[in-house]
């Protein structure tokens, strides 16, 4: 090594923005496996990097002994030389820097220069995306293994598992996509990868803030989502200003305001229901788009009887009782359906 290859470290420090000392510690350590591979060494060695000679050498750590058994890690005392008279039992360093071990010692730091570049470079990537959990990205298809969409979101890859994919949904290579940040990882390489998803519910939730200003200005408040994606969505909406009405101000005139949302996702239903603290009033908005005629609850096991007209049972419980089972999820609290036949009947009896 030269000192123009110190000078380019250097540079490439500044650069890259990776402590020199942090290269040439890596580099040393680089060295040391080469050079026991390269020469067989059974040798308890040491590589000095010194960059004002501009210079590598290896030392040998020998123990001073009287007589010798192990010439790979012992050293006579009579043989040692040097200014400093040694004592039995020191460890003394002998120069054993082979004759080509200079070309080795290149080959072997460009090889770890380029690794520690391309590590660094994978952290910062990696530190750069490492806040972006629970927003949007947008991005083009790349391509699908088993299943699995990779998307190039620029600097970073997306991973959309089978199961973060809504059914239904076909996309096409270089098609471009949004979806849902899950989680910054890396793979058994290092390489960073944002897992990504369209069947989270925190995905409606972004898609709201990013169209409904009065959400985004935080007007209007978020409560709850529940989501079986594909299908249906339900979203709790509350404003504590009561010159804002929350589920129109989401939904908009004729629904245009929430019409990006459901572009985004084609054919998937949402319902916006508005948030009560009184749970007879929100189990009847979460029963929407179902008429609900009374609501009677036991606080203390959290479970509720719904009265509904007997034109409105099956919107109520919705196909495979999906519209009752999401309502539920939504409100916390279970929900046990009867149209008002089913209850006159029941009086009857009784």
């Amino acid at each position: 090594m030269n000192k123009e290859f110190f000078e380019a470290l250097e540079e490439l420090s500044i650069e890259k923005g990776i402590s020199k000392a942090y290269l040439l510690d890596a580099i040393e350590s680089a060295l040391l496996t080469a050079y026991k591979k390269n020469f067989n060494s059974q040798e308890n060695v040491k590589i000095v990097i010194d960059e004002e000679k501009a210079s590598i050498k290896v030392y040998s750590l020998k123990e001073v002994v009287e007589e010798v058994f192990d010439p790979a890690i012992e050293i006579c005392i009579t043989n040692v030389k040097g200014r400093k008279k040694p004592k039995l039992g020191d460890i003394v360093e002998v120069e054993i820097t082979p004759k080509d071990f200079g070309r080795i010692s290149a080959q072997t730091a460009k090889q770890v220069i380029v690794q520690k570049i391309r590590e660094a470079e994978r952290e910062i990537v990696f530190t750069e995306y490492a806040d972006r959990q629970g927003e949007i990205v947008s991005g083009l298809i790349q391509r699908v293994e088993n299943n699995i969409m990779i998307v190039d979101l620029g600097r970073i890859e997306g991973i959309m598992k089978t199961t973060e994919q809504i059914a239904g949904e076909e996309y096409k290579v270089n098609d471009k996509i949004k979806a849902y940040v899950l989680e910054i990882q890396k793979n058994q390489k290092g390489v960073p990868q944002m897992l990504i998803s369209r069947t989270h519910p925190g995905f409606v939730r972004r898609l709201f803030e990013l169209e409904i200003p009065e959400i985004y200005e935080g007007l209007i408040e978020i409560k709850n989502i529940v989501r079986e994606a594909g299908s249906r969505t339900k979203i709790a909406v509350y404003s504590k200003d009561m010159n804002i009405d929350p589920v129109g101000s989401c939904v908009g005139p004729r629904g245009i305001r929430i019409q990006n949302i459901l572009n985004e996702l084609r054919e998937e239903k949402i319902d916006v229901v508005e948030w009560s603290e009184d749970p007879v009033q929100y189990i009847a908005s979460a029963l929407s788009p179902a008429t609900v005629l009374a609501v009677d609850i036991n606080e203390s096991e959290m479970t509720s009887k719904v009265v509904v007209p007997d034109s409105q049972l099956s919107l109520a419980i919705g196909k495979d009782g999906q519209n009752a089972r999401l309502s539920a999820k939504l409100t916390g609290w279970k929900i046990d359906i009867k149209s008002e036949s089913q209850i006159k009947e029941e009086m009857n009896i009784q």
